[in-house]
């Protein structure tokens, strides 16, 4: 019998968790799969944009685990994890407890890095939609906004490797103000570190810098790049603007009145704790099976994974991980976690990609790059009202499947599929 033990219940880890017990009821045998979470609910993340104007309420993007795990063969507890003891194959839970594991997934997202921008975050001066916690808290203070409007500014701080959400958001919050019908009393400032927009962590995707400019110049967003958030304050953002080779060569302040800035991302505690499982950013080290070479029992899939910027730029810019990349990894750890219990050697690797849609409130742009890092076999990137009807309908389609159980394929691989771009393999 083996028990698979699987940190986190987000994006990565509940479709992780009904592809693992299917992999393992077709195996034969009394084996267990366990999620440990450290809340008692699934999110849908992508639809935490619109939580931020009060479009979604937790309600419509949530579901109690409690009641759907166990109803599906799972088992789960919301106890989360203290520590790890990998030479041990245990972890120590919240409560002190111990749950012994043969093979560890780590799929609990990122650690948000607030501390490493003075003023930055959701308790200090800056709004976030990383969380449905700090999307409500968003929309509280949207709304506060709106009776006192003023400046805005949106975006992200440097080492971000998460920049769709910033630019959904801006136009997200654009959309909602033209239809409060006081936009013209918001002046809106997008900054970022990349080194132009539609870079994305990705080194740009076909025509990324042309659609994203253009949607924020119809928008009458003004924009910055290459632009390091020095500090936030209640009511000002001190930046800087530096030049190819990093050096600043301007420096200025920005009044706003609402902020909300993507912050960067580090590993959780007890992964950046666990000695030979994580790099000093705290990111789960994976092979190309996406196993542990310290750990090969333990692997990783998801934001948690450590994977090395795309290119190098004057500011941090990380690479980010899309659905579809996520669900490339779960699938090859499936794969090889079935092949171990076998007795046979890991054959299945990640074809890693990038698929985004990003919804721009009454329009939207998607990208594909495959694979993530250039020169690409795809490389596709097109706008259109459609994109925001797309990523409604992928919503709803998404949370059905995690409500019934089921491990289909992930919305984005279904998007692919819809659009014709090309026939894929989530493994090689």
């Amino acid at each position: 019998m083996a028990r698979v033990v699987i940190m986190g219940a987000g994006i990565g880890g509940l479709p992780a968790a009904y592809e693992m017990r299917d992999a393992l009821k077709k195996l034969g045998g009394n084996h267990e799969v366990v999620v440990v979470s450290n809340v008692d609910y699934f999110h849908f993340v992508p639809s935490n944009p619109w939580v931020g104007v009060g479009w979604r309420t937790r309600e419509d993007i949530s579901i109690n685990l409690h009641n759907l795990l166990p109803r599906h063969g799972i088992q789960f507890t919301d106890k989360g994890v203290k520590e790890i003891k990998a030479d041990e194959n245990k972890l120590i839970l919240g409560d002190d407890s111990v749950l012994d594991y043969d093979y560890l997934i780590v799929a609990t997202g990122p650690r948000l890095a607030f501390e490493l921008v003075e003023g930055l975050g959701p308790e200090k001066y800056t709004q976030s939609i990383c969380h449905v916690d700090h999307a409500e808290k968003c929309y509280a203070a949207f709304e506060e906004f709106c009776k006192d409007p003023g400046p805005v500014v949106i975006g992200a701080v440097q080492g971000v490797s998460c920049f769709g959400p910033a630019y959904e958001f801006a136009m997200i919050l654009d959309t909602e103000l033209r239809r409060r019908k006081i936009r013209d009393r918001v002046p809106i400032t997008f900054i970022t570190p990349e080194p132009y927009i539609g870079h994305l962590g990705l080194g740009g995707v076909e025509d990324s810098k042309l659609l994203l400019e253009s949607e924020l110049r119809k928008r009458d967003i003004k924009f910055m790049t290459n632009c390091k958030t020095v500090k936030i304050t209640e009511n000002e953002l001190h930046y800087e603007i530096v030049n190819d080779e990093g050096e600043t060569i301007k420096s200025g302040v920005l009044e706003h009145k609402f902020a909300m800035l993507m912050p960067p991302f580090r590993g959780v505690e007890p992964v950046a704790k666990c000695e030979g499982l994580a790099n000093p950013m705290g990111f789960a080290v994976v092979n190309q099976h996406q196993q542990n070479p310290k750990h090969p029992n333990i692997y990783a899939t998801g934001v948690i994974v450590a994977i090395p910027p795309v290119e190098k730029t004057p500011l941090p810019v990380g690479t980010p991980k899309t659905g579809y990349m996520i669900e490339s990894m779960t699938t090859a750890i499936v794969h090889n976690i079935v092949h171990d219990i076998k007795g046979e050697k890991p054959q299945k690797v990640g074809t890693w990609g990038a698929i985004c849609l990003a919804d721009m409130g009454n329009t939207g742009v998607a990208f594909v790059a495959i694979p993530q890092i250039p020169p690409r076999n795809v490389a596709w990137a097109k706008a259109g009202k459609w994109v925001h009807l797309a990523k409604v309908a992928f919503e709803k389609y998404f949370m059905r499947k995690m409500k019934k159980g089921v491990s289909e394929p992930f919305y984005e691989r279904q998007i692919l599929k819809s659009l014709g771009i090309t026939r894929l393999k989530e493994t090689a």
